[in-house]
């Protein structure tokens, strides 16, 4: 779904990301790398596929969009000790070394400056602004000079149906000064009860995003 802010075409994709036409970027939030592995160490059985779907969907969306950077907006990592699902991302993140990955620090990334060096990963904190927008992992409030584009919220909706039917879907949420993304990993939660003044949802389906 295209939607236009501040002047700007934004497309919102299914796949939890989103593309902004004029700077060739791609916009995810909430990766998560590592949190299964962690959560492996410690004997809790999650499988390792989780990792391998985001990843897959991450190419598929580089392939679409074919963008020149890819911005993430907080909580790339879930830990700050490496694992084995931080090794095979760096090993696919190599196999794109023409691709700028721009990381917004949120409060899960806690890797050494030696290990996102060697990943080939620029570092901004707290925001990275590139007008008319900035990008932060956790919205602090409105900004008279930036539109903020953020993360951490990990957003969702609860649809009902007629017959008491009822499905959690992640979502981007959107009002006139900020938009906040999907979780991007597989792996998280969604707050469905979270809500943004004067707010819109675009609500993620099966192969399609529409407005709630």
């Amino acid at each position: 779904m295209k939607i236009t802010i501040r002047g700007e075409e934004i497309i919102l994709s299914e796949k939890r990301a989103l593309y902004w036409e004029r700077e060739k970027a791609l916009v995810i939030a909430d990766v998560h790398l590592g949190k299964a592995a962690h959560f492996r160490q410690f004997g809790i059985p999650v499988p390792s596929s989780l990792l391998a779907a985001d990843l897959e969907r991450l190419t598929s969306l580089i392939a679409e969009f074919q963008p020149k950077q890819l911005i993430v907006v907080g909580d790339m990592f879930h830990h700050q000790n490496h694992n084995t699902d931080i090794e095979t991302f760096a090993n696919w993140r190599h196999s794109f070394n023409g691709l700028k990955i721009v990381l917004v620090q949120g409060n899960h990334d806690r890797l050494k400056p030696l290990q996102y060096m060697h990943m080939d990963i620029e570092l901004y904190k707290p925001n990275l602004s590139l007008h008319p927008f900035q990008f932060v992992h956790e919205y602090t409030g409105p900004n008279e000079n930036y539109f903020s584009i953020s993360g951490h919220i990990h957003p969702g909706v609860l649809l009902r149906g007629k017959a008491k039917q009822a499905i959690k879907l992640p979502c981007f949420a959107v009002n006139e000064n900020q938009l906040v993304l999907p979780a991007f990993s597989l792996f998280t939660g969604l707050d469905v009860g979270y809500c943004i003044e004067e707010c819109d949802f675009y609500a993620i389906g099966e192969g399609t995003v529409f407005k709630v």
